[in-house]
Protein backbone atom coordinates (compact mmCIF):
# COMPACT_ATOMS: atom_id res chain seq x y z
CA UNK A 1 0.00 0.00 0.00
CA UNK A 2 1.50 3.22 -1.12
CA UNK A 3 0.98 6.37 0.58
CA UNK A 4 2.17 10.09 -0.07
CA UNK A 5 3.64 12.13 2.85
CA UNK A 6 3.89 16.20 2.77
CA UNK A 7 7.63 17.43 3.70
CA UNK A 8 7.99 20.74 4.66
CA UNK A 9 11.31 21.90 5.17
CA UNK A 10 13.72 25.17 5.34
CA UNK A 11 13.87 24.15 1.50
CA UNK A 12 10.19 24.02 0.90
CA UNK A 13 7.41 21.36 0.61
CA UNK A 14 7.60 18.53 -1.25
CA UNK A 15 5.84 15.31 -1.67
CA UNK A 16 7.08 11.96 -1.43
CA UNK A 17 5.49 8.61 -2.24
CA UNK A 18 6.29 5.79 0.05
CA UNK A 19 5.54 2.55 -1.69
CA UNK A 20 6.49 -1.17 -1.04
CA UNK A 21 9.74 -2.57 -2.95
CA UNK A 22 11.62 -5.59 -2.19
CA UNK A 23 14.43 -4.41 -3.78
CA UNK A 24 14.74 -1.58 -0.65
CA UNK A 25 16.40 -3.12 2.35
CA UNK A 26 13.30 -1.13 4.61
CA UNK A 27 10.33 -2.53 2.17
CA UNK A 28 9.74 0.73 0.99
CA UNK A 29 10.95 2.48 -1.71
CA UNK A 30 10.44 6.13 -2.02
CA UNK A 31 9.85 9.03 -4.62
CA UNK A 32 9.61 12.92 -3.83
CA UNK A 33 7.80 15.40 -6.38
CA UNK A 34 7.36 19.31 -6.02
CA UNK A 35 3.51 19.19 -6.45
CA UNK A 36 0.77 16.81 -5.12
CA UNK A 37 -0.61 16.72 -8.56
CA UNK A 38 2.96 14.87 -10.02
CA UNK A 39 3.02 12.54 -6.92
CA UNK A 40 -0.80 11.37 -7.65
CA UNK A 41 -0.05 11.22 -10.87
CA UNK A 42 2.89 8.48 -9.83
CA UNK A 43 0.67 6.81 -7.85
CA UNK A 44 -2.08 6.14 -10.35
CA UNK A 45 0.40 5.50 -13.23
CA UNK A 46 0.81 1.95 -11.84
CA UNK A 47 4.78 2.35 -11.14
CA UNK A 48 4.49 1.83 -7.27
CA UNK A 49 3.07 -1.41 -8.42
CA UNK A 50 5.55 -2.45 -10.74
CA UNK A 51 9.06 -1.69 -9.08
CA UNK A 52 11.24 -4.50 -9.53
CA UNK A 53 14.73 -1.94 -9.80
CA UNK A 54 17.56 -3.55 -8.28
CA UNK A 55 18.51 -0.38 -5.84
CA UNK A 56 22.00 -0.47 -5.02
CA UNK A 57 21.38 -0.46 -0.98
CA UNK A 58 25.41 0.33 -0.44
CA UNK A 59 24.92 3.68 -2.13
CA UNK A 60 22.65 5.81 0.24
CA UNK A 61 24.52 9.17 0.10
CA UNK A 62 25.75 12.05 -2.53
CA UNK A 63 29.41 11.26 -1.66
CA UNK A 64 28.89 7.57 -2.23
CA UNK A 65 27.26 7.93 -5.54
CA UNK A 66 30.42 10.47 -6.45
CA UNK A 67 32.54 7.64 -5.45
CA UNK A 68 31.19 5.41 -7.77
CA UNK A 69 31.09 8.12 -10.53
CA UNK A 70 34.76 8.42 -10.09
CA UNK A 71 35.52 4.61 -10.00
CA UNK A 72 33.33 4.10 -12.97
CA UNK A 73 34.64 7.25 -14.92
CA UNK A 74 38.47 6.03 -14.48
CA UNK A 75 37.88 1.56 -14.95
CA UNK A 76 34.79 1.23 -16.97
CA UNK A 77 33.95 4.32 -19.17
CA UNK A 78 30.13 6.68 -18.84
CA UNK A 79 27.62 5.10 -20.98
CA UNK A 80 29.72 2.58 -23.17
CA UNK A 81 32.69 4.92 -23.65
CA UNK A 82 36.28 4.34 -23.29
CA UNK A 83 37.24 4.97 -19.46
CA UNK A 84 38.52 9.05 -19.09
CA UNK A 85 42.33 9.58 -19.16
CA UNK A 86 44.30 10.65 -15.78
CA UNK A 87 44.71 13.79 -16.30
CA UNK A 88 40.62 13.99 -17.15
CA UNK A 89 40.48 12.18 -13.66
CA UNK A 90 42.60 14.04 -11.75
CA UNK A 91 39.86 17.51 -12.92
CA UNK A 92 36.69 15.02 -11.79
CA UNK A 93 38.34 14.37 -8.85
CA UNK A 94 39.09 18.30 -8.09
CA UNK A 95 35.06 18.95 -9.11
CA UNK A 96 34.06 15.87 -6.44
CA UNK A 97 35.18 17.64 -4.05
CA UNK A 98 32.79 20.51 -3.92
CA UNK A 99 30.20 17.97 -4.65
CA UNK A 100 30.85 15.81 -1.79
CA UNK A 101 31.88 19.22 0.55
CA UNK A 102 28.31 20.33 0.38
CA UNK A 103 26.20 19.94 3.29
CA UNK A 104 23.75 17.30 2.12
CA UNK A 105 20.68 16.81 4.34
CA UNK A 106 19.33 13.98 2.61
CA UNK A 107 20.14 10.42 1.22
CA UNK A 108 20.32 10.62 -3.18
CA UNK A 109 17.38 8.79 -3.02
CA UNK A 110 15.35 11.82 -1.37
CA UNK A 111 17.13 14.64 -3.38
CA UNK A 112 14.48 16.88 -5.18
CA UNK A 113 14.98 19.67 -7.69
CA UNK A 114 14.69 21.97 -4.91
CA UNK A 115 17.78 20.72 -3.72
CA UNK A 116 19.86 20.89 -6.41
CA UNK A 117 18.57 24.40 -7.10
CA UNK A 118 20.09 25.23 -3.52
CA UNK A 119 23.35 23.60 -4.21
CA UNK A 120 23.62 25.31 -7.51
CA UNK A 121 23.04 28.63 -5.39
CA UNK A 122 25.95 27.35 -3.11
CA UNK A 123 28.37 26.99 -5.70
CA UNK A 124 27.59 30.77 -7.03
CA UNK A 125 27.87 31.97 -4.18
CA UNK A 126 30.94 30.45 -3.19
CA UNK A 127 34.91 31.55 -3.79
CA UNK A 128 35.23 30.12 -7.08
CA UNK A 129 34.65 31.02 -10.71
CA UNK A 130 31.32 30.70 -12.76
CA UNK A 131 32.73 28.42 -15.03
CA UNK A 132 34.33 26.25 -12.35
CA UNK A 133 30.82 26.17 -10.62
CA UNK A 134 29.27 25.61 -14.00
CA UNK A 135 31.89 21.92 -14.36
CA UNK A 136 31.00 21.03 -10.98
CA UNK A 137 27.23 21.34 -11.75
CA UNK A 138 27.68 19.41 -14.94
CA UNK A 139 29.32 16.62 -13.13
CA UNK A 140 27.04 16.57 -10.45
CA UNK A 141 24.76 16.02 -13.64
CA UNK A 142 26.52 13.16 -14.78
CA UNK A 143 26.49 11.70 -11.27
CA UNK A 144 22.51 11.58 -11.20
CA UNK A 145 22.35 10.44 -14.88
CA UNK A 146 24.89 7.07 -13.79
CA UNK A 147 23.23 6.72 -10.60
CA UNK A 148 19.76 6.43 -12.63
CA UNK A 149 20.73 4.04 -15.33
CA UNK A 150 22.34 1.47 -12.26
CA UNK A 151 19.55 1.36 -10.78
CA UNK A 152 20.52 3.84 -7.66
CA UNK A 153 17.53 6.20 -8.57
CA UNK A 154 14.30 5.71 -9.99
CA UNK A 155 14.30 9.01 -11.85
CA UNK A 156 16.88 11.80 -12.21
CA UNK A 157 15.46 14.97 -10.76
CA UNK A 158 18.45 17.32 -11.43
CA UNK A 159 18.25 17.46 -15.42
CA UNK A 160 17.53 21.18 -17.02
CA UNK A 161 19.16 22.96 -13.62
CA UNK A 162 22.13 24.36 -14.55
CA UNK A 163 24.39 27.33 -14.47
CA UNK A 164 25.03 29.38 -18.04
CA UNK A 165 28.50 30.90 -18.68
CA UNK A 166 27.98 32.31 -22.12
CA UNK A 167 28.16 36.39 -22.49
CA UNK A 168 25.44 37.63 -23.92
CA UNK A 169 27.60 39.22 -26.30
CA UNK A 170 30.42 36.71 -26.83
CA UNK A 171 33.52 38.26 -28.53
CA UNK A 172 34.73 36.40 -31.78
CA UNK A 173 38.39 34.59 -31.99
CA UNK A 174 41.05 36.70 -32.42
CA UNK A 175 42.62 35.86 -36.05
CA UNK A 176 45.98 36.96 -37.40
CA UNK A 177 45.82 39.15 -40.76
CA UNK A 178 47.67 37.50 -43.76
CA UNK A 179 50.32 40.68 -43.48
CA UNK A 180 50.65 39.31 -39.58
CA UNK A 181 51.14 35.54 -40.56
CA UNK A 182 53.70 36.49 -42.65
CA UNK A 183 55.29 38.67 -40.43
CA UNK A 184 55.53 36.10 -37.86
CA UNK A 185 57.09 33.53 -40.84
CA UNK A 186 59.69 36.31 -41.45
CA UNK A 187 60.65 37.00 -38.10
CA UNK A 188 60.77 32.99 -37.70
CA UNK A 189 63.22 32.96 -40.58
CA UNK A 190 65.48 35.29 -39.30
CA UNK A 191 65.58 34.25 -36.35
CA UNK A 192 67.00 31.12 -37.65
CA UNK A 193 69.91 32.85 -39.53
CA UNK A 194 70.79 34.90 -36.33
CA UNK A 195 74.46 35.36 -35.95
CA UNK A 196 73.97 34.58 -32.07
CA UNK A 197 74.54 30.81 -32.55
CA UNK A 198 72.17 30.45 -29.40
CA UNK A 199 69.41 31.69 -30.80
CA UNK A 200 70.02 30.01 -34.33
CA UNK A 201 69.84 26.74 -32.65
CA UNK A 202 66.66 27.65 -30.74
CA UNK A 203 64.95 28.38 -33.82
CA UNK A 204 66.22 25.65 -35.77
CA UNK A 205 63.38 23.90 -34.12
CA UNK A 206 60.80 26.53 -33.45
CA UNK A 207 60.94 27.85 -37.32
CA UNK A 208 59.13 24.40 -38.80
CA UNK A 209 56.80 24.58 -35.70
CA UNK A 210 55.49 27.25 -36.23
CA UNK A 211 55.48 27.11 -40.08
CA UNK A 212 53.53 23.55 -39.44
CA UNK A 213 51.11 25.28 -37.05
CA UNK A 214 50.55 28.52 -39.89
CA UNK A 215 50.12 25.91 -42.48
CA UNK A 216 48.16 23.01 -40.78
CA UNK A 217 45.39 24.21 -38.23
CA UNK A 218 46.71 21.85 -35.76
CA UNK A 219 46.68 22.38 -31.43
CA UNK A 220 49.52 22.64 -30.24
CA UNK A 221 48.96 19.65 -28.29
CA UNK A 222 48.63 18.10 -31.47
CA UNK A 223 51.82 18.95 -33.35
CA UNK A 224 54.18 19.04 -29.84
CA UNK A 225 52.79 15.33 -30.14
CA UNK A 226 53.38 14.37 -33.73
CA UNK A 227 55.72 11.26 -34.52
CA UNK A 228 58.06 10.93 -37.37
CA UNK A 229 56.10 8.11 -38.94
CA UNK A 230 52.63 10.33 -38.96
CA UNK A 231 54.87 12.62 -41.72
CA UNK A 232 53.39 11.48 -45.14
CA UNK A 233 54.77 12.27 -48.61
CA UNK A 234 52.09 15.66 -48.61
CA UNK A 235 51.11 15.90 -45.41
CA UNK A 236 50.63 14.96 -41.53
CA UNK A 237 48.31 12.63 -39.89
CA UNK A 238 47.14 13.65 -36.72
CA UNK A 239 46.29 10.76 -34.26
CA UNK A 240 47.79 11.45 -30.66
CA UNK A 241 47.99 14.77 -28.78
CA UNK A 242 50.02 16.27 -25.15
CA UNK A 243 47.71 15.36 -22.38
CA UNK A 244 46.19 18.63 -20.44
CA UNK A 245 49.54 18.14 -17.62
CA UNK A 246 51.80 18.38 -20.25
CA UNK A 247 53.49 15.34 -19.16
CA UNK A 248 51.68 12.36 -20.82
CA UNK A 249 50.91 11.46 -24.58
CA UNK A 250 47.37 10.69 -25.30
CA UNK A 251 44.82 10.29 -27.94
CA UNK A 252 43.79 13.25 -29.47
CA UNK A 253 40.93 15.10 -27.87
CA UNK A 254 38.12 13.54 -29.82
CA UNK A 255 37.62 10.82 -32.18
CA UNK A 256 36.85 13.69 -34.98
CA UNK A 257 40.17 14.90 -34.41
CA UNK A 258 42.26 11.85 -36.21
CA UNK A 259 42.44 13.60 -39.33
CA UNK A 260 45.38 14.26 -42.24
CA UNK A 261 46.05 17.78 -43.22
CA UNK A 262 47.79 18.32 -46.65
CA UNK A 263 50.60 20.33 -46.18
CA UNK A 264 52.13 23.34 -48.73
CA UNK A 265 55.71 21.18 -50.31
CA UNK A 266 58.11 23.80 -48.58
CA UNK A 267 56.66 23.00 -45.23
CA UNK A 268 56.30 19.21 -45.05
CA UNK A 269 60.12 19.68 -46.83
CA UNK A 270 60.95 22.12 -43.72
CA UNK A 271 59.26 19.93 -41.03
CA UNK A 272 60.94 16.55 -42.43
CA UNK A 273 64.22 17.85 -42.88
CA UNK A 274 64.62 18.68 -39.09
CA UNK A 275 62.91 15.43 -38.45
CA UNK A 276 65.49 13.59 -40.36
CA UNK A 277 68.47 15.47 -39.19
CA UNK A 278 68.12 17.50 -36.06
CA UNK A 279 65.23 16.21 -33.91
CA UNK A 280 67.03 14.63 -30.98
CA UNK A 281 66.28 11.07 -29.89
CA UNK A 282 63.12 10.44 -27.80
CA UNK A 283 61.52 7.72 -26.68
CA UNK A 284 57.94 8.60 -28.68
CA UNK A 285 59.83 9.01 -32.07
CA UNK A 286 59.05 12.61 -31.55
CA UNK A 287 59.36 15.47 -34.54
CA UNK A 288 59.41 18.40 -32.21
CA UNK A 289 60.79 16.88 -28.60
CA UNK A 290 62.67 18.85 -26.21
CA UNK A 291 66.61 18.99 -25.96
CA UNK A 292 66.80 15.82 -24.23
CA UNK A 293 64.40 13.93 -25.98
CA UNK A 294 61.15 14.37 -23.93
CA UNK A 295 58.18 16.24 -24.45
CA UNK A 296 58.39 19.44 -25.36
CA UNK A 297 55.96 21.70 -22.83
CA UNK A 298 53.63 24.14 -24.45
CA UNK A 299 54.13 27.06 -22.33
CA UNK A 300 57.73 27.10 -22.99
CA UNK A 301 56.80 27.18 -26.36
CA UNK A 302 54.74 30.34 -26.20
CA UNK A 303 57.46 31.73 -23.90
CA UNK A 304 60.50 31.54 -25.81
CA UNK A 305 59.59 30.57 -29.11
CA UNK A 306 56.18 32.17 -30.04
CA UNK A 307 56.76 35.58 -27.97
CA UNK A 308 59.65 35.94 -29.33
CA UNK A 309 58.62 36.18 -32.74
CA UNK A 310 56.02 38.22 -32.30
CA UNK A 311 58.26 40.28 -30.43
CA UNK A 312 60.81 40.03 -33.77
CA UNK A 313 57.46 40.59 -35.97
CA UNK A 314 56.34 43.93 -34.23
CA UNK A 315 53.53 41.95 -33.29
CA UNK A 316 53.30 43.74 -29.79
CA UNK A 317 50.17 45.03 -28.12
CA UNK A 318 49.65 47.48 -25.07
CA UNK A 319 46.86 46.50 -22.48
CA UNK A 320 45.86 47.47 -19.33
CA UNK A 321 46.80 44.99 -16.42
CA UNK A 322 45.37 46.02 -12.49
CA UNK A 323 45.21 49.87 -14.43
CA UNK A 324 48.65 50.22 -15.55
CA UNK A 325 49.77 49.87 -19.33
CA UNK A 326 51.88 46.27 -19.71
CA UNK A 327 53.30 45.54 -22.98
CA UNK A 328 52.56 41.83 -24.60
CA UNK A 329 52.28 39.83 -27.79
CA UNK A 330 49.16 40.38 -29.93
CA UNK A 331 48.68 36.93 -30.72
CA UNK A 332 48.70 33.08 -29.08
CA UNK A 333 50.10 30.00 -30.47
CA UNK A 334 46.69 28.58 -30.47
CA UNK A 335 45.69 31.94 -32.85
CA UNK A 336 47.23 30.37 -36.53
CA UNK A 337 45.02 27.99 -35.93
CA UNK A 338 42.21 30.34 -36.20
CA UNK A 339 44.27 31.81 -39.52
CA UNK A 340 44.13 28.18 -40.99
CA UNK A 341 40.12 27.98 -40.71
CA UNK A 342 39.65 32.00 -41.58
CA UNK A 343 42.11 31.13 -44.82
CA UNK A 344 40.19 27.94 -45.60
CA UNK A 345 36.79 30.23 -45.38
CA UNK A 346 38.56 32.85 -47.84
CA UNK A 347 38.90 30.00 -50.17
CA UNK A 348 35.45 28.38 -49.99
CA UNK A 349 35.95 25.30 -49.00
CA UNK A 350 33.33 23.31 -48.09
CA UNK A 351 32.02 23.59 -44.74
CA UNK A 352 31.81 19.90 -43.92
CA UNK A 353 35.66 19.98 -45.24
CA UNK A 354 36.35 22.47 -42.80
CA UNK A 355 34.90 20.53 -39.97
CA UNK A 356 37.40 18.09 -40.74
CA UNK A 357 40.32 19.24 -41.42
CA UNK A 358 39.64 21.53 -37.98
CA UNK A 359 38.81 18.11 -35.90
CA UNK A 360 35.76 19.21 -35.15
CA UNK A 361 33.21 16.54 -33.85
CA UNK A 362 30.01 18.32 -34.69
CA UNK A 363 29.83 20.80 -37.25
CA UNK A 364 27.86 23.14 -35.18
CA UNK A 365 31.24 23.98 -33.37
CA UNK A 366 32.90 25.17 -36.46
CA UNK A 367 29.69 27.68 -37.16
CA UNK A 368 29.70 28.96 -33.83
CA UNK A 369 33.62 29.67 -33.50
CA UNK A 370 33.57 30.87 -37.37
CA UNK A 371 30.55 31.43 -38.57
CA UNK A 372 30.93 35.38 -38.25
CA UNK A 373 34.22 34.86 -41.17
CA UNK A 374 31.93 33.90 -43.74
CA UNK A 375 31.16 36.33 -46.07
CA UNK A 376 27.65 38.09 -46.72
CA UNK A 377 26.50 37.29 -50.14
CA UNK A 378 25.50 40.73 -51.36
CA UNK A 379 24.66 39.17 -55.02
CA UNK A 380 21.00 38.99 -55.08
CA UNK A 381 20.50 42.77 -53.14
CA UNK A 382 19.11 45.43 -54.85
CA UNK A 383 18.29 49.08 -53.79
CA UNK A 384 15.36 47.43 -52.66
CA UNK A 385 15.33 47.44 -48.66
CA UNK A 386 14.25 43.83 -46.95
CA UNK A 387 12.85 40.48 -48.20
CA UNK A 388 8.69 40.82 -48.24
CA UNK A 389 9.74 44.41 -50.51
CA UNK A 390 11.33 42.05 -53.84
CA UNK A 391 8.88 39.17 -53.16
CA UNK A 392 5.82 41.41 -53.85
CA UNK A 393 7.35 42.35 -56.99
CA UNK A 394 6.18 40.79 -60.01
CA UNK A 395 8.69 40.26 -63.39
CA UNK A 396 7.66 43.33 -64.61
CA UNK A 397 8.38 45.27 -61.34
CA UNK A 398 4.92 46.11 -60.48
CA UNK A 399 3.37 45.78 -57.00
CA UNK A 400 1.49 42.65 -57.12
CA UNK A 401 0.28 43.85 -53.68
Amino acid sequence: MSDIRKRVGRKGTTYQVRYPSKAAKSGYAYASFDTRKEALAFVESGKTKQDKRSFHSEIKTVRQATEKWLRVCEKEGLNGREPVTAYTLKNYEYRAKFITEYPWDKEIQNLTAPDIVAFRSWLLQSDISRDLAGKVLSSFQSVMKEMMIRGVLPHNVAPGICIRTDARYKDPVVVPTKQDVLALLGAADRLANAKNQTIANAWERYRPMLYLAADSGMRPQEYLAISKNCLAGHGVQVERAIEGGGKKISVTKTPAARRFIELSPEVIDMVQHYADNHAPISTHNLVFPASNGGLQSRRNWQRRGFNVACEEAGLIETVEVDGKPVEQPKYRPYDLRHFFASMLIDQKTNLKKIQTLMGHTNIETTLNVYGHLFPDDDSGKNEDRGMINGMLRNSCGNSVA
